[in-house]
């Protein structure tokens, strides 16, 4: 039996739901299709395909061998193109998940390169703030921040950004800006972000040597990035914000700097896939990219800092 073209036969059945399309894709009499799988089936000694004369249907067992040899066929696929030093580009269909803010001002304007680099691939984008389940979305990465805390998942970060405290000329028109953080506890309105998965309301931040200040008041609090710019934007209150994407509003005087001498921790960018997910070839080049692309605003990089 020649077991990799037995597996090959197996996967094409179990995606074309017939063995009469798995042998018209293989190019291979439909007899020769059905000994493959009997000879399969004999060598694992257990069963993959449960067949009848309308149907044919995986097995449990088949539905786990098929995953395995889904990647190993894919792995193979990719050590025949490096062997071969073969200049096709990767292809496929990409599912990316990543957080509005970003998307709009980062990842989406930069797209068009990617695609002249790599044509033959799908981008599948999903554009929102809330956290996804990689492998029961069937997602290849999400860009996201903040610590990881899954050891299932694997994260490469690709940048660290910072922020900045901020309102609008409107707003600070009818109050006079703040000259310490603990002053944002009465007379002011802040803009608040807010999970949108647990709905906790996220405090805002102060750094200066040993000082820790953590300041929520009432306002109104968002839970979409870009929704919570724009609520800055409009004077309704006082907020931070990514200073990337904040930065050409202040540089036109659309939004003012606050409380400049205080800092806080910044933000740490990761790419993130399973770890039980085989870094494919659009998925390795997607990476790399990504990682590019987000090193403009990585503020290690803005400091001259490795």
């Amino acid at each position: 039996m020649d077991q990799l073209l037995a597996m090959r036969t197996f996967v094409r059945i179990a995606e074309s739901g017939t063995f009469a399309k798995a042998a018209d894709l293989l190019n291979l009499p439909r007899s020769t299709v059905s000994k493959l799988i009997s000879d399969l089936e004999d060598h694992l000694d257990t069963k993959l395909i449960q067949r009848t004369t309308r149907s044919v249907t995986v097995t449990p067992d088949g539905a786990e061998y098929y995953e395995r040899a889904l990647r190993l066929l894919d792995e193979l696929n990719d050590m025949d193109q490096q062997a071969r030093r073969t200049k096709a580009q990767p292809q496929g269909k990409l599912r990316v998940d990543i957080g509005s803010l970003l998307a709009n001002r980062i990842l989406i304007p930069a797209l068009p390169d990617f695609w002249q680099r790599y044509p033959d691939i799908e981008v599948y984008l999903g554009v929102n703030d809330r956290p996804v389940d990689l492998v029961g979305d069937a997602v290849d990465c999400v860009i996201r921040g903040g610590a990881l805390s899954d050891s299932s998942l694997i994260g490469r970060r690709i940048c660290q950004l910072d922020y900045v405290t901020c309102a609008s000329p409107d707003y600070l028109a009818q109050r006079s800006g703040p000259l310490h953080p603990r002053e944002l506890e009465t007379g002011h309105q802040l803009v608040s972000y807010f999970s949108a998965l647990s709905g906790k309301v996220f405090p805002l931040l102060f750094e200066r040597g040993t000082e820790r200040i953590e300041v929520s008041h009432s306002g109104v609090a968002l839970n979409e990035s870009t929704a919570h710019l724009s609520a800055l934007l409009s004077g309704l209150g006082i907020g931070q914000t990514f200073r990337f994407a904040a930065q050409p509003y202040l540089d036109d005087g659309q939004l003012v700097p606050l409380l400049d001498d205080w800092t806080r921790d910044c933000h740490p960018l990761y790419v993130v896939y399973p770890s039980n997910r085989h870094l494919n070839a659009k998925l390795r080049v997607f990476i790399e990219w990504v990682a590019q692309t987000f090193a403009r605003v990585d503020v290690r990089q803005m400091l001259g800092e490795q």
